[in-house]
């Protein structure tokens, strides 16, 4: 296996904990000089048709790329810390913040239903997850995952947008820790905000303690990965305690005449909410990028991360019943639900208790999110689509303390200026397209070998998975352009039925997982596409377009910067496979697959 130099090669390099030369930023041979940069720029088209079509190794992600950070990650947690990560990243601002606003205005009661809807969305993307996360168990998450299997492109504007969500995600909860903290104090959350006239609505309310809780957060995130989960189950302990007391509490004013009626706004109405709801789930991608630092990737991440969703889906939903149990849906507040549904039953007293567990909830959320966010950032930076200086991993702390700080400076600008409502309008879509992709990647994974699969069978697989995603598609569609109708469904329900059933008796798989699987394949796979591809179609088209924009803009990034430097990278480094070859990686003496092609940890 070759490794290339300084240049952009895939050798280790010791570096400092955090050197600032231009060799760190932009050492690929494109970037020596204005000359060098030009003609790179006159081969972007047959630079990005390589790009397109190059496809990683499992080793070269686990090994190769992994050694450019210098120094390795310290590998210290067990499925006991990534179980409180995960419920740590889950239960934050979600359930306290779009509970009721969702009831009151959405679904009502059948709001339980709606968790229920999302956290099956939620529970597939995770088995997913996970068998990626087995078998390549590197700090990348879904970026390593898509770049394996559907090539350096697309795994570069996925990996942009899960950032981008990420960093607003973020951003809104440290604003919401605000509006948190200020009902604990019995204030106003403008109380602790300065108002700046010169500045547009919605950007004039500046939030100090926002960047504060960040900057605590990013110190924490810094010094060590196994300190922040030591306080991260602590806090997690003690947020669970706070939802336990909120559900007995809330039980014991309980009234089933508030469930009357439980479907006010119809089947739509619980979908609709769903795609909003289905934000309180985010968060569980960033446990699969501490893979790189558990102890036993194939017993310890398949128990976290499914053990995690589990406790998390049970207690949103009897969250949610507990609260439409305690008021009418149309009594309940969109703002503080849970606070004033205490105030009207005649616990007033409550409401701090209620408020100490969201703070709690949410600074675990930002604790999980600043570590999850800089390990794919860290990734990212190991192929050189960002500067290589974001991948440094110190080597005192074992920590990317570059790729953190640059991430959480993000989030906090954006917190610093822009109010909730703007920031909560661009945050699921991002989420659910990512784990569309890792859901077809999957299936990728499973059918598609080269040097195993003949081209029939690839074609095969090609078709199957272009019919479930547009029946996916036109589904969602339908769903959103005809109020009533159901002749639409007779059409595009079949076509995923069989492409899926076709692709499982007609396809053979080309790769089994060597430690942990996803069961049911094609069908969970292809359940997952389905549901968020159907999620996405109830998520507003303001959304669509910022997603748009956003993506627009990576690409700008790309063709002028990422696409140049991934490829120096990639060419001096160990060669990467085509996605339509049929021969990197095959054993002559008996054509299946040598063990590098399959990876391997």
């Amino acid at each position: 296996m070759g490794t290339g130099d300084g240049d952009g090669g895939g050798g280790a390099v010791q570096r400092r904990g955090c050197s600032c030369a231009k060799e760190d930023f932009f050492p690929e041979e494109s970037f020596k000089s204005w000359a060098n940069y030009r003609q790179a720029f006159r081969e972007t088209g047959m630079r990005l048709r390589d790009r397109v079509t190059a496809r990683s190794l499992d080793q070269t992600e686990l090994h190769e790329v992994r050694a450019r950070s210098g120094h390795e990650m310290k590998r210290n947690l067990t499925w006991w810390d990534l179980i409180w990560f995960g419920i740590g990243a889950v239960i934050g601002a979600g359930i306290f913040v779009l509970t009721g606003q969702e009831t009151h205005e959405d679904v009502g009661p059948a709001v339980v239903l709606s968790y229920v809807v999302s956290g099956i969305s939620a529970m597939l993307s995770v088995f997913c997850y996970t068998e990626f996360a087995v078998e390549i168990p590197v700090a990348g998450g879904s970026f390593a995952y898509l770049r394996v299997e559907l090539g350096d492109f697309m795994a570069f504007i996925a990996a942009g947008n899960i950032l981008l969500e990420y960093v607003i995600g973020g951003a809104a909860v440290a604003r919401s820790w605000t509006s948190y903290f200020a009902t604990l104090l019995n204030h106003n959350p403008d109380d602790f905000r300065i108002h700046v006239s010169a500045l547009a609505n919605d950007y004039n309310l500046l939030d100090p303690i926002a960047v504060a809780v960040i900057t605590i957060v990013c110190i924490i995130a810094v010094l060590s990965t196994k300190g922040t989960s030591r306080f991260n189950y602590i806090a997690s302990i003690i947020h669970v305690a706070v939802i336990l007391f909120i559900i007995i509490a809330g039980l014991t004013k309980a009234d089933t005449k508030n469930l009357t009626p439980f479907t006010p706004y119809g089947v739509r109405g619980i979908f609709k909410a769903s795609a909003v709801l289905f934000f309180a789930y985010v968060g569980f991608d960033a446990v699969s990028t501490m893979a790189e630092e558990t102890k036993n990737p194939a017993k310890d991440i398949p128990i976290g991360l499914v053990g995690a969703m589990s406790i998390t889906t049970l207690a949103y939903c009897a969250l949610a019943l507990t609260l439409c149990l305690m008021q009418p849906y149309r009594s309940i507040d969109v703002n503080a639900a849970f606070s004033v549904a205490f105030q009207a039953v005649g616990m007033d007293w409550a409401k701090y208790i209620v408020a100490f567990g969201a703070l709690k909830g949410m600074t675990t959320v930002l604790l999980v999110s600043a570590v999850g966010q800089a390990r794919y950032l860290t990734h990212i930076a190991r192929t050189h689509m960002v500067p290589p200086w974001l991948a440094q991993v110190h080597a005192k702390t074992g920590t990317p303390i570059n790729a953190t700080i640059v991430m959480l400076i993000a989030t906090a600008v954006i917190a610093f200026f822009t109010s909730l409502g703007i920031l909560s309008n661009l945050l699921s879509i991002s989420t659910l397209f990512i784990f569309m992709l890792v859901a077809v990647a999957l299936l990728v994974r499973r059918y598609y070998v080269s040097g195993v699969t003949s081209y029939a069978d690839r074609n095969k697989l090609v078709a199957c998975i272009v019919l479930i995603l547009a029946s996916s598609i036109a589904t969602a569609t339908y769903w959103g352009l005809s109020k009533k109708g159901w002749i639409g469904y007779v059409v595009t329900v079949p076509i995923w039925f069989l492409s899926t059933l076709f692709l499982g008796l007609v396809v053979p798989k080309a790769r089994a997982p060597k430690l942990w699987g996803v069961p049911m394949v094609p069908w969970l796979p292809s359940l997952s596409i389905a549901i968020n591809i159907f999620l996405l179609g109830s998520i507003d088209r303001k959304s669509f377009m910022r997603f748009g924009i956003w993506t627009a803009f990576l690409l700008v990034y790309y063709f002028f910067f990422g696409l140049h430097a991934s490829y120096d990278t990639a060419m001096a480094a160990t060669p990467m496979r085509r996605l339509e070859e049929g021969r990197d990686g095959q054993d002559p003496g008996n054509g299946k697959a040598s063990e590098v092609e399959k990876g391997g940890s």
